[in-house]
């Protein structure tokens, strides 16, 4: 049985579902059900942000956030208001741009070569997978680069390191809370 809430999640008062779902081998076995909300990764980010004083929850999704379009369809939300948090190599050393990166080595100061960052690179830096990767709670300190057009919106929603889990946010919490370096260089003009 699949049970349904419904709670605001923006001041646009946007809706999401809350659910809790019996997944996998937990509903052949009869296993209690659990919340992706309660698993140790989904609670690490929700301490992060606890921990850099936002007021966002990590919400649980009723339908997948693998992909950006399927963030944006669930949280029913624009395209443009999904963050994404891609780690990048400069000459070797990881960096994490939310969004586009081409210009990542001027945005960061960083000279060099700019390169995608390897599965493993982005689970040693981050402590997430490959596509779960988020702009905050990293293993590692990371320098991180945030597209200005982000702030084209008033609330964007980030990846919490769970295919069914997202957090809403601010972006200039975003910024405050990640240490970022904002840019224009990265995507399209705030103002366009």
């Amino acid at each position: 049985m699949v049970r349904y809430r419904l709670e605001p999640i923006s001041q646009h008062q946007a809706l999401v579902r809350h659910y809790w779902s019996p997944r996998g081998s937990e509903a052949r076995h009869g296993r209690a059900l659990v919340s992706v909300l309660a698993r140790a990764s989904v609670q690490r980010v929700q301490a992060a942000l606890e921990n850099a004083d936002s007021t966002a929850r990590v919400i649980e999704l009723a339908e997948t956030a693998r992909s950006a379009e399927d963030a944006a369809t669930s949280v029913a939300c624009a395209l443009g208001q999904i963050v994404k948090s891609l780690v990048f190599a400069i000459d070797g050393a990881p960096v994490m741009a939310l969004v586009a990166a081409k210009l990542l080595p001027e945005v960061l100061g960083i000279p060099g070569k700019v390169g995608r960052g390897d599965a493993d690179a982005v689970k040693a830096v981050t402590g997430f997978s490959i596509g779960g990767a988020l702009p905050l709670a990293h293993a590692s300190p990371l320098p991180i680069a945030i597209d200005a057009g982000l702030q084209r919106y008033e609330m964007i929603y980030a990846a919490v390191g769970h295919p069914h889990c997202v957090f809403p946010e601010s972006p200039a919490a975003l910024v405050r809370m990640t240490g970022g370096i904002l840019s224009d260089n990265l995507g399209e003009p705030a103002d366009g």
